[in-house]
């Protein structure tokens, strides 16, 4: 071949390496108390850290889902084919208890332990992920109803992915989906029109729309109507206890911009049969545990991505020579990685102390329920928020390479909006945190209690502390102000775990630059004196 044809000065596979080998993730999982899942963590990070793993993550997003909606004879049939690989990764996930299995583990730490192995595996393929959110998260919203609870609950915990329609008490484990929002109202859950007419038997018969709902072929669903009591919240299965398949019919599957592993429908619900959950007209408040849950995936999914992208760029960086010298050892590119690590650490310190607060939570502590109310709402505004911007840069950080399909960047990128816009957007998220203000009196000193923990320790944290007390004693114009406020009250958290726990050079390039205002408005604009060289060396193991 000629000399052309040589291949030099590009970069090696990430593979083969352990992605729990993660000091902040491995940090926080100390501390919040589940140092006992660290085994299994790490036998999941090294699975997660092969090449076995991201090649199932690859095939599983170029071989998207597939509706078949009737057999070959004409017969309505309401399938999702998928590509045998994602089967692989579902069934890892479940194994090893990403789903509801903590629901059913009394240890300390159990919540704690999922969310750190979620945070390991997602980064591997982020589409399965959503329906294992979505049966973590049903577990406490069902408990509403006791003898449903009873039933299912087991079933959702069990570590057993038992892929398949049937009826669910036949089955050796359960993976469950939510079902809310409709075409005229979006977030808007409360313009609804889905009818549920009560049968007489305790069961309902549900008519109507869902104009998103993902992961359809889950075996059962929590899902809004309108009952004759108000807005309700209902469990309908796909297989009705007699055997027959539910009126549940695939209409469509989304064509999105991500997350394309996934199946995502429109569904007709046509004389479909489900059961109350909770009271007549508190679906919202019923649903509501629910989508909490899910958001919080949505908080360590963004740390996760982060993570991931802020790794991809640093190997990279540490391979690829430019004008004379490894690009890691060129000044500017050093400060861009220091940045993208600062923001993926923030963002994983907060995940894992929200897990923590969430177990604390769950055991019957009070603040930490508190507190978990107020710091969820503006975490997840902030860190979903800044995950595509975080993504952006770590793949221009390969410069052409990354904007290469082969280079897995792009499905980063794409993957990046979702969180931000699942379980609410922005401006929902952002107005959950002034409700949740407004409410709840208690979250907001919880609040306030957790982030003065640090006061002392660092000016400029002090500094910013007291600029948001400043703005909530203004309550003028404050629904305009919501977002300004929110990420504020987001970054002052950020900041005061950093101080406390985390590692000396992070905290003070996040508190010089997030808090202090020495700062750019694009990654990479740290101020002198910071050590990008300690920052960089926590991402790359």
């Amino acid at each position: 071949m000629p000399p052309t044809h040589d291949v030099t000065n590009q970069v090696p596979p990430l593979a083969g390496y352990d992605a729990a080998e993660d000091p902040a993730l491995l940090e926080g999982l100390r501390r919040e108390g589940a140092a006992w899942a660290e085994d299994e963590l790490r036998e999941l990070g090294r699975l997660a850290g092969g090449e076995q793993a991201q090649e199932w993550g690859r095939l599983v997003n170029e071989n998207p889902p597939k509706l078949r909606t009737h057999d070959r004879v004409g017969t309505r049939i309401d399938e999702v084919e998928f590509h045998p690989h994602w089967h692989d990764l579902m069934d890892v996930a479940v194994s090893h208890g990403l789903h509801a299995t903590p629901w059913q583990d009394e240890r300390p730490g159990a919540h704690v332990a999922r969310a750190a192995k979620f945070y390991v595996w997602s980064q591997v393929e982020a589409g399965h992920t959503c329906p294992i959110s979505m049966t973590y998260s049903a577990v406490p919203a069902l408990r509403h109803n006791a003898g449903l609870a009873s039933a299912y609950e087991p079933l959702l915990a069990a570590r057993d992915y038992d892929y398949g329609l049937r009826e669910p008490g036949t089955k050796r484990g359960l993976i469950a989906g939510m079902s809310m929002t409709e075409k005229q109202g979006g977030s808007d859950v409360r313009a609804n029109t889905t009818r549920a007419t009560p049968a007489g038997d305790g069961s309902y018969v549900l008519v109507g729309h869902k104009w998103f709902t993902s992961a359809p072929m889950s075996d059962m669903f929590l899902t809004l109507a309108q009952a004759p009591g108000g807005l309700s919240c209902f469990l309908l299965p796909r297989v009705l206890p007699d055997g027959t398949r539910n009126r549940i019919l695939l209409q469509r599957l989304k064509d999105k911009l991500g997350n394309r592993s996934n199946a995502s429908a429109e569904i007709e619900y046509d004389q479909a049969v489900g059961w109350l959950v909770g009271e007549e007209g508190r679906g919202v408040r019923t649903i509501i545990e629910m989508v909490n849950n899910t958001r919080l995936d949505c908080v360590i999914g963004g740390a996760a991505g982060m993570h991931y992208g802020a790794l991809r760029a640093a190997h990279h960086a540490r391979h690829r020579s430019a004008f004379g010298a490894p690009l890691e050892r060129q000044p500017l590119m050093a400060n861009v990685l220091a940045d993208l690590a600062v923001e993926a650490e923030a963002a994983t310190v907060v995940a894992l102390r929200l897990a923590g607060a969430s177990d604390r939570a769950v055991a019957g502590d009070a603040a930490e329920a508190a507190f978990r109310r107020l710091g969820l709402a503006v975490t997840k505004y902030w860190v979903c928020k800044r995950a595509p911007a975080h993504a952006a840069e770590a793949l221009e950080c390969l410069g052409g390479n990354g904007y290469v399909e082969e280079s897995g960047m792009p499905r980063l990128f794409r993957e990046s909006p979702l969180s931000s816009i699942w379980e609410g957007s922005g401006n929902v998220a952002a107005l959950d945190t002034l409700r949740a203000m407004g409410r709840q009196p208690d979250a907001v000193e919880a609040f306030f209690t957790e982030v003065e923990r640090a006061a002392g320790a660092d000016a400029r944290l002090d500094d910013a502390i007291a600029r948001v007390r400043k703005e909530l004693a203004d309550l003028a114009d404050i629904e305009f102000r919501a977002r300004r406020l929110v990420e504020l009250l987001a970054l002052v958290l950020q900041g005061s775990l950093l101080v406390r726990y985390g590692d000396k050079a992070v905290a003070d390039a996040f508190c010089a630059s997030r808090l202090g205002g020495d700062w750019g408005v694009a990654f990479g604009t740290l101020p002198t004196g910071v050590d990008t060289g300690a920052i960089t060396g926590r991402i790359l193991p």
